[in-house]
């Protein structure tokens, strides 16, 4: 089992940093699957517990100049390392000027994720900072359970508003609540709602756009031949959502919400070359 990569452009580590920025603000620790051409992170806390979920996936050519891994087997050529990422963005973080940065993974003492950062300097031997992050290698016979989660058949999925109004408009009503509605149709309308005994506080949105799935390939959900007035609702806990827009360094091209009614919210953030999808119960 072998790893090693190599990031020389400095717009593609900065990026990359943003990325792993993102992550460690949703996940405390996660896995980190390699394959020969994507990286993925994957946080799947058991959504039966009320816990959140989340799949990252990037293709590792648009970031690095370098990469090599051999898997576990030939037949089974991956790798899996459970990790804290916040680790990882801290050891990214030293490197925003770095002439390159090695990433590879050794076995000391224990395993982990070696850090080479390049930083340039004024004589002619460079100075190299080495991070080594600890990390735990997943046996074959649990990789099943983190398979890519499959998307719920679900009942409006509509494009988000701007995220940094979205921001905003729920760090203010985090102060009121625990809990928050998300209530969408199919006529490009989404309210995001907070109840309590003392005060009810709706914003609403308009005209955001509904995605063409069922057209687009075939997916079948539960939103075709629903009325397209009509709302479906998921309470999902505030600080979770809070997580998701605070953390957001992707900056992403195009973001939705699928809304399974009173069960689950999905959302799909997509960069050119990453994609994060992230799962939030809904609370009884």
């Amino acid at each position: 089992m072998r790893f090693r990569a190599k990031i020389v452009d400095l717009a593609c580590l900065n990026h990359f940093s943003r990325i792993i920025n993102t992550i460690a603000k949703l996940a405390k620790t996660c896995i980190l699957r390699l394959t020969v051409c994507k990286l993925y992170f994957i946080l799947s806390d058991k959504v039966a517990n009320g816990g959140a979920s989340m799949w990252c996936e990037l293709s590792q050519g648009n970031f690095f100049d370098e990469f090599q891994m051999e898997g576990v087997a030939a037949e089974h050529n991956e790798i899996y390392l459970e990790f804290v990422p916040e680790n990882l963005w801290r050891a990214l973080k030293t490197a925003q000027s770095a002439k390159a940065v090695k990433i590879k993974l050794t076995n000391k003492h224990c395993p982990c994720l070696r850090v080479a950062v390049e930083l340039p300097s004024l004589s002619s031997s460079s100075r190299v900072v080495t991070h080594d992050i600890p990390v735990g290698v997943i046996p074959r016979r649990m990789w099943s359970d983190f398979r890519e989660p499959s998307v719920p058949d679900f009942d409006v999925s509509i494009y988000l508003p701007v995220l940094k109004t979205m921001k905003s408009v729920v760090e203010r009503m985090k102060n009121l609540s625990n809990f928050i509605v998300i209530e969408a149709n199919l006529s490009g309308e989404m309210n995001l709602k907070i109840e309590t005994d003392l005060v009810s506080v709706t914003t609403h949105f308009k005209d955001l756009g509904n995605p063409p799935w069922a057209s687009e390939d075939g997916c079948q959900s539960s939103a075709q031949g629903r009325d397209l007035e009509s709302m479906a609702e998921a309470c999902i806990d505030i600080k979770k959502l809070q997580q998701l827009l605070a953390g957001q360094q992707v900056n992403p091209t195009k973001a939705l919400c699928n809304i399974v009614h009173k069960r689950i919210i999905h959302f799909i953030l997509l960069h050119e070359e990453v994609s994060l999808q992230y799962f939030i119960p809904a609370i009884a």
